[in-house]
């Protein structure tokens, strides 16, 4: 599928199954097979101190495992869970951020075909989430699996 097909594909996915990260204004601006990147508006994700909340800055990260999953593996076939997400904030979030992760081919294939043995694979995703300058500004690790339908 062309990356603007799946950029497409994974803001419509975001909408339709996580309406939550879609009233955030969570989007998808990278989408490709082993990578892709997320952005979210600071306009009205802000909280009682003038940062971005600390559940926005989480969502625009944990989405990622959906947007790989999407560019990387049969989405007919699996589907993503999240299993665990540990995220530290590193520095004040006070503009739009972007959050990116990747999974190398290897790794791609790992999970691949363990899932179609097993009906599942457990995967990690690391991101880090900048702001408009370029600032780190949170890091993230997330457990996914992807997982079989119907298993």
């Amino acid at each position: 599928m062309p990356a603007d097909d799946l950029v497409d594909t994974v803001n419509s996915a975001i909408e339709l199954t996580v309406p939550a990260a879609a009233k955030m204004g969570v989007r998808a601006l990278e989408v490709r097979r082993g990578f892709a990147a997320t952005t979210v508006p600071s306009e009205g994700n802000g909280n009682h101190f003038g940062a971005i909340y600390a559940g926005v800055q989480f969502t625009v990260a944990e989405v990622l495992g959906g947007a790989i999953t999407a560019a990387s593996f049969d989405t007919s076939a699996f589907y993503p869970l999240v299993k665990s997400f540990d995220i530290s904030f590193r520095a004040m979030a006070r503009s739009d951020l972007r959050a990116q992760s990747s999974l190398s081919e290897d790794e791609i294939e790992r999970i691949s075909t363990e899932a179609a043995a097993r009906g599942k694979a457990d995967f990690v995703l690391e991101a880090v989430v900048t702001d408009t300058e370029g600032t780190t500004v949170a890091t993230s690790r997330g457990v996914y699996q992807l997982r079989a339908f119907g298993r």
